[in-house]
């Protein structure tokens, strides 16, 4: 009977009567073929999306190697291990730059990346065959690793880790942070940037610690305790915030307290800004206070301003400094019914009257609220107004300067004007000028009228 290569490293099974003379050289090439079944060798993957791994029936052949570096390649590529009914385990190491797939019928593949090493197994069960990955589920109890430890996927441990050295983890994500537990897989921490350490809840980034840096990923979203779990104490050298400072009880700064709606001190407080101060009281006033006594009160009335003093029959006095002595310039006494008492005479700073000069028309309206000296030079015959007197009560007086027009033309006045001597004065002479005074304190029924110069100069 002839030759089989039935075994899974397809050794030459020879058939009982054949190789009469040369079984002694097919036993040696068995014997190198197992030698090679567990050595290490090279394999070159063809420059395709699919490739096969096939070992060669009684034939020293690479394939077969236990530990096989797999090269080439120039793309990702399917890589089929025949035959399918072979049983097989090798130690496959990627050294190309691309994935390669391992199958060897229909069941499940496996898959190495670029760089890495895994060890596979085929089960021979022909074209339904599966490659199975035999690290993935290893139980390495009471492994000791005495070099680097590089894990490319999840790593899980159910009972203590010690490490000895550095645990390096891959960046991960806010939603698949680096490290977290199998029951929350998307809350923990990973890397989101250089020198950055940023942790995750929910799958949502939460907050960052960079070099001196604790920070929110987003404004406003992070609380640091809550309403019922604070704090106890905290030390802080500045702070500065964007929004409402909420205080559960007293603000202390030395002898400074800040309590609800107050604030106190054991000593001086000043009020030192570059700008104004204002003082906004909805309630309507502002209270001056000594030992809790009120002395001063500002007040609104109605949109009027009140300055009160509150005690019976204390006065308000405005005191200051006149070559570096103290000065009372002016008491305002209670106890007399508010009478003013000045520490000198009462003069006005200056003296002025508001100057009109109106423009000529046949008619012409001195508005009186505009000056309390008007002057016109005339060019037709006038007839003169008056209006906007103050009302009724009130004294007031105004002069009208009139250059007459060189035909020397008529002047009418208001009928409510009452001329000392009991008519109006005759009109000025071509191109003079006259002076006339009028006074009112009734509002305006009745103007009094007075001559004050005639040809002047």
């Amino acid at each position: 009977m002839a030759s089989t290569y039935v075994n899974n490293l397809r050794l030459e099974e020879i058939g009982s009567g054949e190789q009469s003379g040369s079984w002694g050289d097919t036993t040696n090439t068995n014997l190198e073929i197992i030698g090679q079944a567990v050595a290490w060798g090279t394999r070159a993957i063809a420059n395709a999306s699919t490739d096969n791994i096939t070992i060669a029936d009684g034939a020293l052949d690479a394939d077969r190697c236990l530990g096989l570096k797999l090269t080439g390649g120039g793309q990702a590529c399917t890589v089929t291990l025949l035959p399918n009914t072979s049983s097989k385990t090798w130690f496959m190491y990627n050294a190309t730059s691309y994935t390669l797939t391992f199958t060897c019928g229909s069941g499940a593949n496996v898959a190495i990346l670029a760089g890495e090493t895994k060890v596979i197994a085929t089960d021979g069960l022909g074209s339904g065959g599966v490659v199975h990955d035999l690290l993935t589920a290893v139980n390495l109890a009471g492994a000791t690793v005495v070099d680097d430890l590089t894990v490319s996927d999840d790593l899980t441990v159910t009972d203590d880790l010690t490490v000895g050295g550095i645990v390096s983890l891959a960046d991960g994500t806010a939603g698949a942070p680096s490290l977290t537990n199998t029951g929350d897989v998307n809350a923990g921490l990973f890397f989101s940037a250089a020198d950055t350490l940023a942790f995750s809840a929910g799958g949502t980034a939460q907050f960052t610690m960079a070099d001196g840096v604790i920070a929110p990923v987003t404004d406003s979203d992070v609380d640091l305790g809550t309403s019922s779990l604070y704090f106890k104490n905290s030390y802080i050298d500045t702070v500065t915030t964007t929004g409402a400072i909420t205080a559960g009880g007293n603000i202390t700064r030395g002898g400074t307290v800040i309590t609800d709606g107050s604030i106190t001190d054991t000593g001086d407080f000043t009020i030192d800004v570059a700008g104004d101060i204002t003082i906004d009281a909805d309630g309507g006033d502002i209270r001056l206070k000594d030992a809790g006594a009120t002395y001063l009160t500002f007040t609104n009335s109605s949109g009027d301003a009140v300055i009160l003093q509150d005690t019976n029959d204390k006065d308000i006095i405005f005191r200051g400094v006149d070559a570096n002595n103290f000065i009372t310039a002016l008491t305002l006494d209670m106890s007399a019914a508010g009478a003013a008492a000045f520490n000198s005479s009462i003069k006005p700073l200056t003296y002025q009257e508001t100057y009109v000069a109106s423009s000529a028309a046949s008619t012409v309206t001195l508005n009186l609220a505009t000056g309390t000296s008007f002057s016109l030079t005339m060019d037709q015959a006038t007839t003169f107004a008056f209006s906007s007197p103050p009302s009724s009560g009130t004294a007031f007086s105004f002069t009208l300067f009139l250059t007459q027009h060189s035909s020397a033309v008529a002047i009418t006045w208001p009928n409510t004007v009452d001329w000392a001597g009991g008519s109006a004065p005759d009109a000025a002479a071509a191109d003079a000028l006259q002076a006339y005074a009028f006074f009112t304190r009734d509002g305006g029924t009745t103007y009094y009228g007075f001559l004050g110069g005639t040809a002047i100069a």
